[in-house]
């Protein structure tokens, strides 16, 4: 369940205020939520807001430290992962970001602003297959997302899964990261299907 990437970014486009409370809770459902540490999940997960969820964010509590336009909330998620926010001028416009950084870490800060600087400095606007899979299961429904259990072989067992419509064999449950192009393409908005595909 864990990522490979340091720093990743979870939903295309700028949050509303709902889909910023359901993106907080994207891994609510992992199994043995009770026992295991969220942290390494959620650390290193990044997404764009708006000036307003910005504000509102910083108005909440005192931040637990301000660096300019940078502020971490004072409530952590788990152990030393808190929330991080920042404003960032890309492009000559000053946009809003929400991101899971281990304040134990004294990079981790600086290295999802440098990531995020550089992933939406791009020219041409696209997705990674990674991207558009997180973006999938960022705004799934939780009915039709969860985790792989006992009716999959034990190495699969606890790998995020989503509900799809295969026409023929009609609902069928998958392993998000098996989904091929065209599922992947069927599970997007109409808008993100046709962006080209970045390297992640």
């Amino acid at each position: 369940m864990k990522s490979n990437l340091p720093t990743r970014k979870i939903f295309e486009g700028v949050a509303t205020r709902p889909q910023m409370f359901r993106l907080f809770g994207r891994h609510n459902q992992r199994p043995e939520r009770w026992q295991t540490d969220a942290g390494p999940l959620y650390n290193g997960e990044w997404f764009e807001i708006d000036a307003t969820l910005y504000g509102d964010m910083l108005e909440i509590l005192p931040p637990l430290w301000m660096r300019g336009p940078v502020f971490a909330l004072r409530e952590f998620l788990a152990g030393s992962i808190t929330s991080i926010f920042f404003a960032l001028r890309i492009d000559g416009k000053l946009r809003y970001f929400h991101g899971y950084c281990d304040v134990a870490d004294p990079n981790s800060v600086e290295t999802m602003r440098t990531a995020i600087f550089e992933r939406e400095s791009h020219l041409i606007r696209g997705m990674s297959r990674e991207e558009r899979l997180e973006h999938i299961w960022s705004s799934t429904a939780d009915a039709y997302r969860g985790y792989a259990g006992e009716r999959f072989p034990p190495a699969m067992q606890g790998q995020r899964t989503v509900m799809l419509w295969s026409g023929v064999n009609g609902t069928i449950l998958k392993l998000l990261n098996d989904l091929t192009d065209d599922e992947i393409a069927a599970k997007l908005p109409v808008h993100m299907r046709h962006l080209p595909t970045i390297a992640a």
